[in-house]
């Protein structure tokens, strides 16, 4: 008995360490392809609406993007048509490709333009210059000082959108018009293992701690040509990623700004509540935050090199950011806790202008509410041309 007892104990530990080492590896790796959580149970191409299954993001209000059948298609959804207990009807307000009619799974997102031709302004495609190759772009010029269709070409503030994880600049795109009006030429990078930049080595997150070096790059790309005040804006990861550019990059003092949507701002509690819903036993999660700090046993991960969470927590470091903020995060985000934004919120009153939202979710406030999206930024870009701290 004493034998049987000892092996079912180093079984149920080669168990949770093996556990232990799959959430650390989870956190860090890019997925290849996108999980179609969403099953598509009817579509009617007369009366133009799709059926799913019933969720929180799919009762939402608002506009929305459907990827299905393993990204071969995409359509655009409009608000809630009808309900039931198990399921949820959609206006379809377009297909731009593939046969929703066949469809049987997809994915529910905030992707509701696919590229700036969208959008109806003029744009270009560039490639920005990283430590590791060229890193694709898409330049939308701004808005001319008249209103007119004609571009500024001469102006001198510049936006860099940086997308969150899993997803591409195509992200940004629904920020383009508030920006564009407010006569700032948007550029939307791509970033290390996103599918379009180059991989780093490693082929890993860091969690902010590395892709910063690709913002760091745009910032000098967009210098190179013009730009003079930056404002960066980070969703979700991308939040991650814009902290820690302007705490380490040497040229971030053209920034004049940060915009956060749904922002990772501290990474223990994100991973936490993401682990908790995969109904992960709190004590792996804390081993899995060890494993992906730990000098040696970080290589278990793929990782090159250690993250140390504390360096990517903005909580215990709001007292270095030196410009101005504004963060938008929804309560219910359910993915990305705002617990963290509000603790910054609370903690640097004086320069953080924070914009609680309710029913949004991840991401996806613009999609909720276009019109109160779009007037938050333009009355806090108007605060901060001023040279007034918004508020």
């Amino acid at each position: 008995m004493i034998i049987a007892g000892s092996a079912l104990a180093s079984v149920v530990a080669i168990s949770l360490a093996a556990l232990t080492v799959l959430v650390a590896r989870i956190a860090v790796t890019p997925p290849r392809t996108a999980a179609e959580r969403v099953r598509i149970l009817s579509s009617d191409p007369v009366g133009r609406t799709v059926t799913l299954d019933r969720s929180p993001d799919a009762l939402v209000p608002g506009r929305y993007g459907l990827w299905f059948s393993g990204d071969t298609g995409h359509a655009r959804l409009g608000d809630v048509v009808s309900s039931t207990p198990v399921s949820v009807t959609r206006a379809v307000l377009g297909i731009d490709f593939g046969d929703l009619a066949t469809a049987r799974r997809g994915r529910y997102g905030g992707w509701f333009h696919l590229s700036p031709h969208d959008l109806g302004f003029a744009w270009e495609s560039v490639s920005v210059p990283t430590g590791i190759g060229p890193a694709p772009a898409w330049l939308v010029r701004a808005q001319s000082e008249s209103g007119s269709a004609a571009v500024t070409a001469g102006t001198g503030r510049w936006v860099i959108q940086v997308h969150g994880r899993g997803v591409t600049r195509a992200e940004g795109l629904r920020a383009v018009p508030a920006f564009r009006a407010a006569g700032y030429h948007s550029l939307l990078i791509s970033w290390r293992n996103d599918g379009n930049a180059p991989a780093s080595p490693d082929r890993r997150y860091g969690l902010g701690g590395t892709e910063w070096l690709d913002v760091d790059a745009a910032i000098r790309f967009a210098t190179n040509n013009g730009a003079t005040d930056i404002v960066l804006m980070g969703w979700s990861m991308g939040g991650a990623t814009v902290l820690q550019t302007v705490a380490n990059s040497a040229v971030a003092g053209v920034v004049r700004g940060i915009v956060l949507e749904s922002p990772v701002v501290d990474w223990v509690p994100t991973l936490s509540f993401q682990a908790s819903e995969r109904r992960v036993p709190p004590g792996v999660s804390r081993a899995a935050l060890s494993l992906l700090g730990s000098p040696r046993a970080h290589r278990l991960t793929g990782q090159d090199a250690p993250i140390d969470l504390k360096t990517l927590d903005f909580v215990l470091r709001g007292d270095e950011l030196r410009v101005p903020v504004l963060l938008l995060h929804s309560s219910d985000d359910g993915f990305v806790p705002e617990v963290a934004s509000a603790a910054l919120a609370a903690a640097r009153p004086d320069i953080v202008t924070y914009h609680r939202w309710s029913v949004a979710r991840h991401a996806k406030l613009w999609n909720l509410d276009p019109e109160r999206f779009d007037r938050q930024i333009t009355d806090w870009l108007a605060t901060l041309r001023a040279g007034a701290t918004p508020s």
